[in-house]
């Protein structure tokens, strides 16, 4: 009895978690609400309201809150550390026993007093770091402010479900329009203050993960 029991609540877990489809949204990253742009309700008569404009002359690159602006992801990064530590301290103590009334105590006392100590200590040490790091592709963001300098705040994100896991990207940063070209895309060398993230969940990340038990050995808590 206590088997079926384990097996329709192993069930109904099962089907609980087959029903999130949709992978999880972080709110640091979610869109803005655009701005509403449409005509005021006409009340004098005019065909000209205010606060409503067309500009018929201007681009169709991101520039307003809420408007969309494509990031092309080229990052590259390379870093290269090597160190080398090489110390060595020597010392040596003599103390020889002073004489007692003229005579050497070793007569009084059948052995030599005198004492000597000697101590070496050495270190040597060696390290070396290397890091390469590439990430290319587009990623769509947001306007969710526009600065009083005119540059642009966006951020967005960017979430693909596959069979094992969801992959993510994650931008945000500032932008200056003039940087923006004709076809609405910038480089994210140009986003100054950039946030680029790019995580996974699901088994295959899982897997790729150290345990939290590996992970005490490797720690600096760790004495040995």
């Amino acid at each position: 009895m206590n088997m079926l029991k384990i097996v329709v609540i192993s069930m109904v877990l099962a089907s609980l978690i087959g029903c999130e489809v949709l992978p999880k949204r972080d709110p640091a990253f979610a869109p803005t609400q655009a701005v509403d742009l449409r005509p005021p309700q006409q009340t004098n008569g005019a065909i000209y309201q205010s606060g409503y404009d067309m500009r018929l002359f201007e681009d169709h690159t991101a520039k307003r809150v809420g408007d969309i602006l494509t990031i092309k992801l080229d990052e590259n990064t390379k870093a290269k550390k090597k160190a080398d530590l090489d110390a060595s301290k020597d010392n040596s103590i003599s103390v020889t026993a002073p004489n007692i009334m003229g005579v050497d105590p070793s007569l009084l006392f059948g052995k030599d007093l005198s004492a000597t100590l000697a101590s070496k200590h050495e270190f040597l040490g060696e390290g070396q770091a290397n890091q390469s790091n590439s990430l290319t592709g587009n990623i769509s963001v947001t306007v969710v402010e526009v600065l009083p300098n005119g540059n642009l705040k966006i951020r967005g994100e960017k979430r693909v479900t596959l069979n094992d896991g969801s992959e993510y990207i994650r931008l945000s940063g500032i932008v200056r329009t003039i940087d923006i070209d004709a076809a609405n895309t910038i480089l994210s060398s140009k986003v100054a203050d950039a946030t680029i993230m790019y995580t996974g969940d699901g088994s295959v990340a899982d897997s790729s993960k150290v345990g939290w038990f590996a992970k005490f050995f490797l720690s600096p808590i760790f004495p040995f």
